[in-house]
């Protein structure tokens, strides 16, 4: 059973004590292929080295998070763009809008959004998009982007059904990780109405660590905890779940 995780954070400080041991045990279990989002440059050195410890199995984006946007946001696009000229990269990413830390930087988030988007359709590439409470300003960049040349993934889905059609309808799987496995996350009571050829699992560690394991530092192997759950939501064998993510993860990563 191979399984995917399109979404996690291996090189966070959350994990400096323990990273090599922590990656081994999610491959032991079957999570052998990891995609890492990245934050802004601060970060792209470690990012290069987990590539380097384990190149058959990690998996890199580049970009700048929207958190992260802010006035040196120019330079940190201009990062992006060079590494993107000096070598391969299956995604951008993350990149999006998130109003729920600082919401003065709505202008240039849109901007540092729009502009990635861009990048990802000269380099014919997925984005990876993050979203906290943002959902109508997210719509609106993908509404006038919008084309064959828009794909990927919409990172950490959190929103209602009518909101997950809508994003599938600008050419993005749904990447569903802990939070589907917690009470009121919602998602998990329309899920089964959604083709699980839109579906990708991810769990954004160390960040939301699913039941039973929330509050805690999350690691690549809780994603059995998703496989799990979805297996219940969609009545099928974890097996064929994983089978069908990872193939929907192929289909945008092209690996």
């Amino acid at each position: 059973m191979i399984i995917t995780d399109t979404h996690t954070h291996l090189y966070s400080e959350a994990f400096d004590e323990d990273r090599n041991s922590m990656i081994d045990r999610a491959i032991d279990n079957g999570v052998s292929r990891f995609f890492i989002p990245a934050i802004d440059s601060t970060y792209t050195e470690a990012m290069l080295q987990l590539e380097k410890d384990y190149p058959k199995n990690i998996f890199l984006m580049t970009g700048l998070h929207p958190t992260h946007v802010k006035d040196n946001y120019k330079e940190e696009l201009k990062h992006v763009e060079d590494l993107l000229t000096s070598r391969k990269f299956y995604a951008i990413g993350e990149t999006g809008i998130d109003l729920y830390w600082d919401k003065t930087t709505l202008g240039i988030q849109k901007i540092a959004f729009k502009h990635q988007i861009q990048l990802a359709k000269k380099y014919k590439l997925p984005i990876v998009i993050h979203c906290r409470d943002a959902f109508d300003e997210i719509f609106e960049v993908l509404e006038e982007e919008k084309g064959d040349g828009l794909f990927g993934i919409f990172h950490c889905f959190t929103g209602d059904f009518e909101q997950a059609h809508r994003a599938i309808s600008y050419n993005m799987k749904l990447g569903i990780g802990g939070v589907v496995t917690f009470k009121n996350g919602k998602i998990d009571q329309f899920l089964n109405q959604i083709d699980l050829k839109h579906i990708v699992l991810e769990t954004d560690s160390p960040y939301l660590a699913p039941v039973p394991y929330r509050g805690k530092r999350n690691e690549s192997v809780y994603i059995l905890e998703v496989l799990e759950k979805l297996s219940g939501i969609y009545n099928l064998p974890m097996e064929t779940i994983a089978e069908i993510t990872t193939e929907n993860s192929k289909a945008v990563f092209k690996i």
